[in-house]
């Protein structure tokens, strides 16, 4: 340990060595998808997901271990009545998922997900972002460091998702701080806004990007200077996927400002994840589109919880199976087609 070292110095190292993908797993994939009992490219995204998860696990297209892990933070922007919800709401979603009462309990029985939740220390929210930084360098480090504990007891795909109130605005100022533009172009109405509250969390956004500018050269101090513990904890739970060859599926647009951090400080972090959906959430398709990504799902749904992370593992499950499962022409006794 460097004890001259600053809490970042081992994300920007982690970032720095990220392992690649692992071609000839692929390749393999590739061979297989040829032999099965189709035609050429009949299962279209299905075939193209099956060597994604080759490509970044290193070994035959498998799901027997998918984990979605919420992370659930509180923040004290809300003082700023930027949410139509109280903060409370977070500890008692929480109880809920716990308690098995919310859509993402439904989704994960439907497709056989495991689920875990994390309470990212809901009774102490990050700082006020139009007044000071949301966290300083230590917490947001630590806080990457325990959401790379999500993955701890094993998976073998990992969707993550969010719950806090108030953080559609954090995201929103993340995106804006990241791409550009005008707050106005990244904020929609989040639990429920109608277009006062929309004017209102553009109005804080920029009182925040004004207060932070000066320092919002660095994505990792974007992430601590107007991010939140949630967001930060997903940061480290994608990296940790990339650095134990886990892939990641992506929830929505909270889930993706994550995402967001990363990319902006190596476009390549992000290769090893999938994108489940585009949010109802109008700037999501523009973050998206700044990213280069494209989402595997459009279903208008704007609920976070990991949701849209779920069903599209449940897309990758099937991919899986298919390859896997699916008998060759040799190996069922049909007849290819000819070949010339």
């Amino acid at each position: 340990m460097n004890p001259t070292a600053m809490p970042f110095d081992d994300i920007r190292e982690l970032i720095a060595n990220m392992p690649g993908p692992d071609t000839g797993a692929a390749q393999l994939v590739a061979e297989r998808d040829a032999q099965l009992t189709k035609p050429p490219g009949a299962l279209g995204k299905l075939e193209q997901l099956a060597e994604w998860l080759a490509l970044w696990s290193g070994r035959r297209p498998a799901v027997t271990r998918p984990l979605v892990a919420i992370f659930a933070g509180n923040h004290g922007v809300t003082k700023q009545g930027v949410s139509p919800f109280p903060s409370d709401v977070t500890a008692q979603m929480v109880a809920n998922f716990s308690n098995g009462g919310a859509a993402i309990n439904q989704i994960c029985i439907a497709h056989d997900l495991g689920l875990k939740v994390f309470d990212l220390a809901l009774e102490v929210p990050t700082g006020d972002i139009t007044e000071e930084a949301a966290m300083d360098e230590r917490t947001c480090a630590a806080t990457m460091a325990f959401g790379m504990e999500s993955i701890a007891g094993g998976t073998d795909l990992l969707c993550i998702g969010e719950m806090g109130i108030g953080n559609t605005t954090i995201a929103s100022a993340i995106y804006c701080a990241l791409f550009g533009g005008k707050a106005a172009d990244w904020v929609g109405p989040g639990t429920g806004h109608d277009e006062k509250g929309m004017a209102l969390k553009a109005e804080v956004i920029e009182r925040a990007i004004a207060l932070h500018k000066d320092h919002l050269g660095d994505p990792l101090e974007v992430l601590r200077r107007l991010g939140g513990r949630e967001i930060a904890a997903m940061a480290g739970a994608i990296l940790a996927g990339r650095a134990q060859r886990i892939p990641v599926i992506v929830d929505g647009f909270v889930a993706s400002s994550a995402a967001a951090i990363l990319h902006a400080a190596d476009p390549t972090a992000l290769d090893h994840c999938l994108f489940a959906h585009v949010s109802a959430e109008p700037a999501h398709k523009a973050a998206l589109e700044a990213m280069g990504k494209t989402p595997l799902l459009d279903l208008d749904m704007r609920l976070g919880e990991g949701t849209g992370a779920a069903l599209a593992a449940g897309i990758v499950k099937a991919a899986a199976l298919c390859h896997s499962g699916m008998a060759t022409f040799e190996e069922a006794a049909v007849s290819n087609r000819e070949d010339g």
